[in-house]
């Protein structure tokens, strides 16, 4: 009977203990931090940064206006979204979900994974080795799939959908897509209006629509 007890005071001891440790952390002016090796609930902020540790886990990182920057093997078990801000993650991060941001860049480096998709509108996308599930999708960025990077999805760049009237921006710069050594795009490439395409001749990608690509086998692309 004591031995009974003493394992329901314990079941109810790591219970408590593991709530508190994915208690929420949140505010709605200022930055919010997730300590190295902590885990919380959903980490968000409105006006401010979300900050990552390296092996914090979190279900979710949001902000409004600021930027989301983790360290390395820090895990997102849901998505990490932004609109105003930046999103940079460490070597060997996990994100079940999604990473979305509107005006500003994502960068996900060695052993990245994102089972979700990767999407910003006004912003750059940097892949290194790093592997995603679905699309990778922007408007106006720049985007490399570098250096022995898997996208199951499709890279797609979208015409804007924001003009006066509805008639569509007119795109102010052109974008650079790059697809490195090694890398491979399963679902292929879509371009809705006009980009600079540079392939290199190991990578791997699905049907190209819309631009015409140049090869290159150098280590880095013949960008102009």
């Amino acid at each position: 009977m004591a031995l009974h007890r003493s394992l329901i005071v314990l079941s109810l001891l790591a219970a408590c203990s593991t709530a508190y440790a994915q208690k929420d952390v949140s505010k709605v002016n200022g930055s919010v931090e997730v300590a190295a090796g902590e885990h919380a609930g959903s980490a968000s902020t409105v006006n401010g940064s979300v900050n990552l540790a390296d092996g914090a886990s979190v279900s979710s990182a949001t902000t409004v206006n600021g930027s989301i920057k983790a360290g390395n093997a820090v895990t997102v078990t849901e998505d990490a979204t932004t609109v105003n801000g930046g999103i940079r993650f460490g070597t060997r991060a996990t994100v079940n979900g999604d990473i979305t941001t509107v005006n500003g860049d994502i960068y996900l480096p060695d052993g990245g994974n994102v089972k979700g998709g990767v999407t910003t509108v006004n912003g750059g996308i940097g892949l290194v080795r790093a592997q995603v599930g679905k699309d990778v999708t922007t408007v106006n960025g720049d985007v490399t799939i570098g250096v022995g990077s898997h996208v199951a999805g499709k890279l797609i760049v979208k015409k804007s959908k924001g003009g006066w009237n509805g008639l569509p921006l007119q795109i102010s710069r052109i974008p650079t897509i790059i697809i490195g050594p090694d890398a491979v795009v399963q679902g292929g490439l879509v371009f809705e209006h006009q980009v600079k395409l540079y392939v290199h001749s190991s990578a791997k990608t699905g049907p190209i629509e819309g631009a015409t690509a140049i090869a290159f086998s150098t280590p880095t692309a013949p960008v102009k």
